[in-house]
């Protein structure tokens, strides 16, 4: 096994040469735009009539690819390509399947500012968003590869005289992985390498959005020496190829990433037993947030402001773990206002392949119109203090969105919006801010600002959050140290980057030996 695991660590752009490395590989990447995007089945390249364009929400008539789109036909050819696959793929050595992810993990380290520079044009990620998703990518394959070998090990179980117990974990058989566009490479790359690593065999359906980046990681799988038919890319329309693919009887496992509705349409249609199906199929499914910082009354007010700004607005507050709600104490709460609506009048919006820029662009014009609406609705529903414009001429720009005087009740409070909106909630105590925090669907993530340890100790057994963070923001999970999953509507609380994760992509089985 190799060394201990150790997270991989983020570029510091406040170093030039790193930006000038960054602008060297994001001119590699711009000479690569507007090529075709084959699907891959067993190994073979299937270009189709029906494409999709891959565009830039920065620079929304930027074409980064060309994406050829699968049917039910070449759905079914996927997941009949995989089975036959997975016959012999499962009975790799453990140890061999770990080494393809150690082989993948060093090509994308070797190649990491140039998946970065694709996430700043396919995703909209500002250089620090897009470099912290890679170094999670390359953090997963070293973590899941580790821990491989450690399930792989004999496990402990109590000793008999007379017989030789063993206790296995194997592979449960076809997989679908259906990963967000929020986290292109990282969220796709863990949840595929964790299928594959336990024996599994994968059809990806990318997200949309960010086809162009799960090609590129395929095509960094095979590199690897994966062989042909573990891994295979079909992107397609999700009504047709990916409702196919979760009712196929083949399909064992469905794993997840997205919004809640699509992940209710799945867990649903997946409990559906199909003729012919030999099991019932595992859905690991990650819905969503709608996640709250708290700010107490005795807190350090510059880092509940400092936390809430980052946690709110960084890559335009399109992660699950996003801070979409502040709740203040009210003897703190005009102060705490003031020093967030300060800190994010600060922010630059604009292209994220600029190294002066902290906002980049929505993903595109659907999220754009839908983040819109919100805005409307948040000035009926409370006071707009920051932000609030919007430009859709060149990209998908909205500006950082501050609602003040916001009910706990209010759509804007309980509502996924998935965009730079902030409703800040009044609260008469701390009591009453941990109610309102969990007066929501969903429990994914959440903070607490505070020095009372009575206070801090009160959220660690109440707040209903898979995640929870004291006196630190609420986004930014490290594999390894936060394993990322969380309550309720927010999905199966899977723990991805934990060690439990991979139990998910396995079965148990025990051989007693009688002698």
């Amino acid at each position: 096994m190799r060394a201990t695991f150790k997270n991989e660590p983020f570029t510091n752009f406040q170093i030039e040469s790193n930006n000038k490395a960054y602008d060297a590989a994001l001119a590699l990447v711009r000479s690569k735009l507007g090529r075709e995007y084959p699907l891959v089945i067993g190994g073979r390249r299937i270009t189709t009539n029906r494409t999709l364009l891959s565009t830039n929400p920065a620079a929304k008539n930027q074409v980064i690819g060309v994406v050829s789109q699968a049917d039910a036909s070449l759905a079914e050819e996927a997941v009949q390509t995989a089975a036959r696959t997975f016959d012999s793929w499962k009975h790799t050595e453990p140890n061999e399947r770990a080494r393809y992810l150690y082989r993948a993990a060093a090509l994308l380290r070797r190649r990491k500012h140039e998946f970065s520079a694709w996430m700043t044009v396919e995703a909209g990620k500002t250089r620090a968003e897009a470099d912290a998703d890679t170094a999670e990518a390359i953090d997963f394959m070293e973590f899941y590869a580790r821990e491989l070998q450690r399930i792989s090990k004999p496990q402990p179980l109590t000793p008999l005289d007379e017989e030789e117990n063993q206790l296995y974990y194997i592979p449960l058989g076809v997989g679908i992985v259906i990963p967000p566009w929020n986290f292109p490479l990282a969220i796709m790359a863990g949840m595929t390498t964790a299928a594959l690593v336990c024996g599994n065999t994968v059809v990806l359906k990318p997200a949309s959005p960010t086809s162009v980046i799960a090609a590129q990681f395929v095509d960094l799988l095979e590199e690897a020496g994966v062989p042909a038919g573990v891994v295979n890319y079909l992107p397609g329309p999700g009504s047709e190829v990916g409702d196919y693919l979760v009712d196929h009887p083949l399909t064992r496992f469905v794993s997840f990433t997205g919004s809640r509705e699509v992940g209710l349409r799945i867990n649903e249609r997946a409990a559906k037993t199909q003729p012919g199906q030999k099991w019932i199929k595992r859905v690991i499914a990650e819905m969503g947030g709608k996640d709250a910082i708290i700010v107490d009354d005795d807190a350090d007010l510059d880092l509940a402001a400092d936390s809430i700004v980052a946690a709110a607005f960084g890559f335009s507050g399109q992660k699950c773990s996003a801070c979409s709600r502040a709740i203040v104490h009210e003897t703190v709460y005009d102060e705490v206002l003031a020093k967030v609506i300060e800190r994010t009048h600060r922010l630059t919006v604009g292209d994220p392949a600029d190294a002066s820029t902290n906002v980049g662009a929505v993903i595109d014009d659907k999220a754009f119109r839908k983040i819109q609406e919100y805005i409307e609705i948040g000035k009926k529903e409370g006071q707009l203090v920051a932000g609030g414009a919007s430009d859709d001429s060149v990209g998908y720009f909205i500006e950082p969105t501050i609602f003040a005087d916001v009910d706990a009740n209010a759509r804007i409070s309980q509502e996924e919006i998935f965009g730079p909106v902030l409703a800040f909630t009044k609260a008469k105590s701390f009591e009453e801010a941990l109610q309102l925090a969990n007066n929501t669907d969903f429990g994914l993530t959440g903070a607490v600002i505070s020095k009372n340890r009575s206070h801090l100790e009160l959220a660690r057994r109440d707040f209903m959050a898979g995640n929870l963070y004291l006196n630190r923001k609420c986004t930014g999970a490290l594999v390894g140290a936060h394993p990322f999953g969380g309550f309720n509507m927010s999905g199966t609380d899977s723990k991805a980057g934990g060690r439990d994760y991979l139990l998910l992509f396995t079965q148990a089985k025990i051989v007693s030996e009688r002698f």
